[in-house]
């Protein structure tokens, strides 16, 4: 066991730019250094190249290069000239003479000699002065040092090598990002799936399931995050950095072994320790460089002027025992891997990964279908940890019972979606692989095949699943249009909203329209009668939940629709790569096209999926596409500008996100309580609310009935419009001026009694006190103000004052008359209320006439109803409102129906 020895650290003494001297360690990492290098003459430098490390040291103005490899030139003399371009701009240069740094093993250059060149700069402030101060700390600086070597007697260049620019500070932190979005992912894919198998009725598990966080727009909102580095851009490094944490949800996943072995069947060939031309067939067949610098071929002049490299050495691993080596150096870049700084279209983006594009649709493929595999078996495995847990009594022996016996079905299911939820990576990937310059055949044969058994299995179970729905019925086209109206989004910002002209005609509701474009409907007629609705339909739901499951009723059938959309998102962002103006113009219109039509269906059940899967994915694809035009190598945008659009990108990206977390945390929630319907309690008592209202809005969502909303209301609780102007109160249309009282019994001492014409209403004379001008409608006149009801006790008749205490409480007792307000309600409740064979009951029976007994049967009623647990009056009350009456009774009498839902296909 190797035990790895720290040299003590070295110091030496540097002044910065403001004079400020302190001392330095020899292995600290510069301001801004170089990473990975490659060759910039395409491979034919007259140089093996094993080490090219640049940095620039702001705390003493230095800028250092180390240099190894070998050349195949016999003797020759040497210029070299090294640049730094940041930004699109060239910040500093320098030629100089390697005789005069002490470059010995370049002066000159001899074949037999290997090159171990290292040199110490000196630079002033003016010489740096166009580097700014933020290019050492901004995230993942943009910029390429660059080195070039000429031949003294040809002023030939003869070797370029180029490396990216870095100060340490990046985006790209794939190796704490993926886990935790991984993480992210397989929390919602477990209580997804925790909704799906928990209960044995087939129509609530649905139900239940349809809101939980699909992992399908999950991950294919992580993929769009990465595909869209596919458009042939000049992406800035902070996208390109960015991009390179997603690269796992669309099977991109880097493995330095799987890479080489990929790499020997796709074609690519290079070695991946060095780079440059020496040696090369090129070279030594006598065309290529050589002969452009000494005008013949290497086979008239090899004794003299070059001499094939046939070995070089590897390049030493760090040292930590060397106090002057450093971490900080990059590597040769791997063979098939774009130029360092060069960050054009796909290629770009995967060299953040560090994957070739000849290699990444079969490196794709692997680990997508390993991961199908792996759903596929974890569906028995977990049946089988189920069973062995029941055995064991460890669980109890009904538990998932429904799972348990239905499981191959599962199974089915959840490789379904895993087959959908990989399908948009692997139709870009395939597509991509037929714009490559020099496609392996094998690739191109897979790559083909692949594409076709993708596309036709995708379409081939959609259409099953369709058929098995609508082939009892027939269709029809009619007339319809989308019309576009105007809203506002966050109460401030004017936006246009498209609805379907029918949709806006079936809800009675009124828009004012912008824009208005006519198109035709296709509607299915169902001539079954008997058949369930799509949900309803527990053979259906078992069969094809995988694709009806998480949408709406009336839209069961959209991930039919959306298979075809992902297959033009594919096409554009594969096949079109070669054409940067179509890809980024057309991908634009047909993404605004997509997402209208997505507002229009709307058709996720599930608030959550809508959310993600309809306004935040479709508007982020929107703005960052359109974002993207910027880029495009017409323009010749400003790269510092660029960088800012850039971190625009990465901030709508971002918050995309952290909506991603919240829902899968809020889909956690709802999956517990979905969990617990059937208990009385869930365990936090401060949700228990808020569960039976997502009960009843599940339930509600279910029915998929269009409701109106309902108005807002103000602070006295009446209802409101806001759009709408007060308007005056109404005028009753009919008005009573007068009745004719009938003599009573109370009147019999009254010998002059006679027919009275009592006036209830004023003249009418439109003024502010008119009792028909009050908010209330018509106005109704209570019994005290009745004449009869206005007469004292000591005014009534004196034959009848005896009689008194036999009236019911409606007919004259005033405390009775205040306590409850209509006899007759009371009764008709208390009928449908009291059960046979209580006091009340009995008290409802004809009181025979002078017997003198009270009758309280309805004052009784209303006290029996107020002490009920379904009784809308409180014990405390006494007096319940009319209103409230008549709810109460119409409520029991006439119970509300459940209505009859046709499915409208």
């Amino acid at each position: 066991m190797s035990v790895a020895v720290h040299a003590k650290t070295e110091y030496t003494y540097g002044t910065d730019a403001h004079g400020v001297t302190r001392p330095l360690a020899y292995d600290r990492v510069p301001a801004l250094y170089t990473g990975d290098f490659g060759d910039c003459l395409g491979g034919q430098s007259l140089f093996n190249i094993t080490k090219f490390d640049a940095g620039y040291y702001a705390d003493n103005l230095t800028i250092v290069f180390h240099l190894d490899g070998a050349s195949n030139i016999k003797n020759e003399s040497l210029m070299m000239h090294i640049s730094v371009d940041a930004y699109g701009s060239g910040r500093f240069d320098m030629t100089f003479d390697p005789c005069y740094l002490n470059l010995y093993s370049l002066c000159p250059l001899n074949a037999s000699v290997p090159i171990t060149g290292w040199a110490v700069l000196p630079v002033g402030p003016e010489q740096i002065g166009g580097i700014p101060p933020m290019a050492f700390s901004i995230p993942d600086f943009e910029g390429t040092a660059r080195l070039r070597i000429f031949a003294n007697s040809s002023e030939t260049e003869i070797g370029c090598f180029q490396a990216g620019m870095r100060n340490g500070n990046t985006f790209s932190h794939p190796e704490i990002v993926a886990p935790v979005l991984g993480g992210l992912t397989l929390v919602a894919i477990i209580a997804s799936f925790a909704t799906a198998v928990y209960g044995v009725s087939v129509v609530h598990i649905r139900m239940h399931y349809a809101h939980s966080l699909s992992a399908f727009v999950l991950l294919e909102t992580l993929q769009s995050i990465f595909f869209t580095g596919a458009l042939t851009v000049n992406w800035p490094s902070v996208c390109v950095a960015w991009w390179s944490n997603f690269a796992w949800a669309s099977g991109l996943i880097y493995v330095p072994a799987m890479v080489r072995t990929v790499n020997s069947f796709a074609g690519v060939a290079g070695n991946a320790s060095q780079v440059g031309g020496a040696g090369s067939v090129i070279l030594n067949t006598g065309g290529g460089l050589l002969t452009q610098i000494y005008g013949r071929s290497l086979g008239g002049h090899s004794s003299e002027d070059a001499h094939v490299t046939t070995s070089i050495a590897k390049r030493a691993p760090y040292n930590a025992s060397n106090p002057f080596d450093y971490t900080w150096a990059g590597k040769p870049v791997m063979p098939g891997m774009p130029l360092p700084g060069t960050r054009s279209g796909l290629p770009g983006t995967l060299s953040g990964i560090n994957i070739p594009a000849n290699d990444a649709f079969i490196i794709s493929l692997i680990w997508i279908m390993s991961a199908i595999v792996l759903t596929a078996v974890s569906i028995p495995v977990l049946k089988l940890s189920l069973e062995l847990l029941a055995r064991t009594r460890r669980v109890k022996e009904d538990r998932l019972s429904y799972f348990r016996s239905h499981w191959i079905g599962y199974m089915g299911h959840a490789s379904l979606r895993a087959f959908f939820t990989s399908f948009f990576s692997v139709a870009a990937m395939a597509m991509y692989q037929f714009t490559l310059p020099a496609p392996s055949v094998g690739v191109a044969s897979i790559s083909a095949a692949t594409f076709v058994v993708f596309v036709l299995g995708a379409v081939s179970l959609i259409a099953v699943a369709c058929y098995a729905r609508i082939r009892h019925g027939r269709f029809e086209s009619c007339p319809d249009g989308i019309v576009f109206h105007r809203s506002i989004f966050l109460g401030a910002i004017p936006i246009l909203i498209p609805a379907c002209r029918s949709t806006l005609e079936e809800r009675n509701l009124e828009v004012r329209p912008v824009i208005t474009v006519s198109t035709r409907r296709l509607r299915h007629i169902n001539t079954d009668p008997t058949k369930e609705t799509v949900h309803a339909d527990q053979g259906y739901v078992k069969k094809f939940g995988w694709f009806s499951g998480r949408y709406r009723r009336t839209r069961w059938w959209f991930l039919a629709c959306y298979v075809f959309y992902l297959i033009g998102r594919a096409s554009f962002l594969g096949a079109a790569a070669l054409s940067p103006l179509v890809q980024v113009y057309g991908l634009l219109i047909f993404e605004i096209c997509a997402f209208s039509i997505m507002i229009i269906l709307n058709p996720f059940e599930g608030a959550r999926n809508t959310a993600l899967g309809v306004w935040m994915l479709g508007s982020s694809k929107i703005l960052t596409t359109g974002l993207s035009i910027a880029f495009l190598p017409a323009f010749k945008l400003d790269r510092i500008i660029a960088t800012v659009i850039g971190i625009v990108i990465i901030i709508i990206q971002g918050l995309l996100v952290i909506g991603i977390a919240i829902l899968v945390a809020l889909s956690v929630i709802s999956t517990w309580m979905s969990l617990t319907r059937n208990q009385e309690e869930m365990g936090a008592e401060y949700l228990e609310g808020i569960r039976v209202k997502y009960f009843e809005a599940i339930e509600e969502k279910a029915l998929d009935i269009y409701r109106a909303p309902q108005p807002k209301k103000d602070k006295k609780g009446k209802a409101k419009d806001e759009n709408e102007s007060p308007t005056p109160t109404l005028e009753p249309k009919f008005s009573i001026v007068s009745f004719r009282r009938e003599p009573k019994i109370e009147d019999e001492d009254d010998e002059d009694e006679q027919d009275t014409l009592h006036d209830l209403q004023p003249a009418h004379n439109g003024g502010k006190d008119s009792e028909a001008s009050k908010p209330h409608g018509v106005t109704r006149v209570s019994r005290t103000n009745s004449v009869s009801s206005q007469r004292s006790v000591s005014s009534l008749p004196r034959g009848l004052r005896a009689h008194q205490s036999a009236w019911s409480p409606k007919d004259g007792h005033p405390d009775d008359a205040l306590d409850r307000p209509d006899s007759s309600l009371a009764r008709r409740l208390a009928e449908q209320s009291d059960p046979p064979g209580t006091v009340a009951e009995s008290s409802r029976s004809p009181t025979p006439a002078g017997e003198g007994v009270k009758r309280a049967g309805s004052r009784q009623s209303l006290r029996t109803l107020s002490g009920r647990a379904n009784s809308p009056f409180s014990p405390g009350l006494n007096t319940p409102s009319r209103e409230t009456l008549a709810k109460y009774a119409d409520e029991r009498r006439y119970p509300t129906p459940q209505p009859t839902i046709p499915d409208l296909e």
